[in-house]
C-alpha cells in the first residue's frame, strides 16, 4: 500500500485488492471519520474481478450463477449491478460532507464533473446523461458510481473504465440499464493507458474539485 498527501487529500493506493477486504476497510474507516479520529481520505484501488449488487438492485441484472467463477457482494451503496476489475481505477472518498456542501446531488455530481474532468486531460469528450448517474461517452458508459453517506461521511465512490475486460459485463446488465453499452479509455484511445499516469490525474482533479483555494 502507498500511503502519500498530495495538497490537502491523504491518498490511499492499494495497488491490486480483494474486494471484500476494501468494503471492510472503508467501513472502518468511515467510522473513523464520523468520530474524528483521521482527516478526510481518497483510496485508490483495483479489485479482482468482481460484480457489486446496490441496495436497489433487481438481481435479474445479474445474468451468470452466483456459483460461477467471479464473485458477488450484496452492498450497502445506491444503485443497480456494476462490475470492478484489473484496469478499472475505483476511488472510494471517505470524506466529511459537513466540510464541503452537506448535499448528496452536489456529491454526485462533483464525482461525475472530476472524472469528466480527467478524460479531458486525455482528449476524451464525456458527458452525463439526464437521468441516469455516471459518466458517459456517446451512449456508452466509462465510469459508474454510486455511494453510501452515514452522518454525511462518505464511503464507496466511483470507478473508472481505463483498461479492464470489458467481456466481464457479459454478466451483467451493468446499471440495470438495457439500451446503452459500455466502454473504457483503452477502447477509445486504441491502446492501453498507464494506469499510475491516470491515477496522478484522477487525484490532480480531485483536489480541484475538493480543496478550491
Amino acid at each position: 500500500m502507498i500511503e502519500t498527501e498530495t495538497q490537502k487529500i491523504i491518498v490511499k493506493d492499494l495497488g491490486l485488492a480483494p474486494y471484500q477486504a476494501v468494503w471492510d476497510l472503508q467501513k472502518k474507516m468511515q467510522q473513523k471519520r464520523i468520530k474524528g479520529e483521521i482527516e478526510d481520505t481518497l483510496i485508490l484501488v483495483e479489485h479482482e474481478p468482481v460484480y457489486t449488487l446496490g441496495k436497489n438492485a433487481n438481481e435479474n441484472h445479474l445474468l451468470q450463477s452466483r456459483d460461477e467463477s467471479v464473485d458477488v457482494f450484496n452492498i450497502e451503496r445506491g444503485g443497480d449491478i456494476t462490475f470492478h476489475g484489473p484496469g478499472q481505477i475505483v476511488g472510494y472518498p471517505i470524506l466529511d460532507l459537513s466540510n464541503y456542501k452537506k448535499s448528496v446531488s452536489w456529491y454526485m455530481r462533483t464525482l461525475e464533473q472530476l472524472t469528466i474532468d480527467v478524460l479531458e486531460n486525455f482528449g476524451i469528450t464525456a458527458t452525463r446523461i439526464e437521468g441516469l448517474t455516471g459518466v458517459w461517452v456517446g451512449d456508452e458508459k466509462i465510469a459508474a458510481q454510486g455511494v453510501r453517506i452515514s452522518r454525511w461521511v462518505t464511503m464507496h465512490g466511483f470507478a473508472l473504465n481505463v483498461n479492464p475486460n470489458l467481456s466481464f459485463y457479459d454478466g451483467i446488465i451493468p446499471c440495470g440499464i438495457f439500451d446503452h453499452g459500455v466502454t473504457s479509455m483503452e477502447q477509445l484511445l486504441g491502446e492501453k493507458q498507464d494506469m499510475e499516469t491516470v491515477k496522478q490525474v484522477v487525484i490532480e482533479k480531485f483536489n480541484q474539485h475538493f480543496f478550491k483555494d
